[in-house]
């Protein structure tokens, strides 16, 4: 199979290997759906199992974190169908699919305005974290009413609140200060952020985090997406070279 295209920001002096971190953005459910005359709740289906070649293709080439975007804070403003088809799939896809990401030592995250989900959401998305937490083989981030300015917007506030309580020197604060307040702050960054459907924009994804990802951008729409396009992503990263602007440090991955 040829390699996907892709529209690259090529920028380390170290090509040949593998992201740890992998961040996705998983559009085209619907246009999958419509092209096929299908209701819109068929592409979201199609689309969760893609989810499973996608874990299983990170798995296969070690990647260590693998983020998705499952659903945005912008979701919210889709009509109440589908908000609620969405998170119908996601209830039964925690309740009935995380034993599975289990036996593969997936450690299953979740990130996002949580709150906002009625509570039996919540406490399954809260069993399956716990029941996941001592997995080390792949963490699995879902970003579910995620926003990344609402994440930078909290971090910000929690920063100044750190300084009112004298747990912080505003004056000598840094970058690396407010990224620890971040949600994504137990994880390194994403080094490749990937997005289906041809669309070629962030759209309020990981934003802080992603300042020098590679990115790539992808026509297939994400319900078609395999594990061979996951392999080609691997090589075509594989032959960038990235630089950081010059930068050496990096975050440090945990163990």
């Amino acid at each position: 199979m040829s390699a996907p295209k892709t529209y690259l920001n090529a920028v380390s002096a170290v090509p040949g290997a593998t992201p740890v971190h992998v961040a996705v953005i998983m559009d085209g459910n619907g246009r999958w759906a419509r092209a096929r005359n299908f209701p819109v709740m068929a592409g979201h289906r199609a689309g969760a199992e893609a989810v499973r070649r996608c874990v299983r293709g990170a798995i296969n080439h070690g990647v260590r974190y693998l983020t998705l975007y499952a659903f945005s804070s912008e979701n919210w403003r889709r009509t109440p169908q589908e908000v609620g088809d969405l998170t119908t799939l996601l209830r039964f896809y925690l309740r009935h699919k995380v034993a599975e990401l289990h036996r593969e030592g997936v450690r299953l995250v979740v990130i996002g305005d949580v709150g906002r989900f009625e509570s039996s959401l919540r406490d399954e998305i809260s069993r399956a974290e716990k029941l996941t937490a001592r997995n080390t083989r792949l963490t699995m981030v879902l970003a579910l009413s995620y926003g990344a300015r609402a994440d930078i917007t909290r971090a910000a506030r929690l920063m100044a609140e750190a300084a009112i309580r004298g747990d912080l020197d505003i004056t000598q604060a840094n970058e690396n200060d407010l990224a620890r307040f971040l949600q994504t702050h137990q994880f390194p960054d994403p080094d490749l952020v990937v997005r289906t459907s041809g669309e070629r924009r962030l759209s309020n994804f990981l934003l802080w985090e992603s300042a020098y990802a590679e990115l790539a951008f992808l026509d297939v729409l994400w319900p078609d997406f395999n594990e061979e396009h996951f392999a080609a992503l691997m090589a075509d990263f594989e032959r960038r070279e990235r630089r950081f602007g010059g930068r050496v440090e990096h975050r440090t991955v945990a163990p």
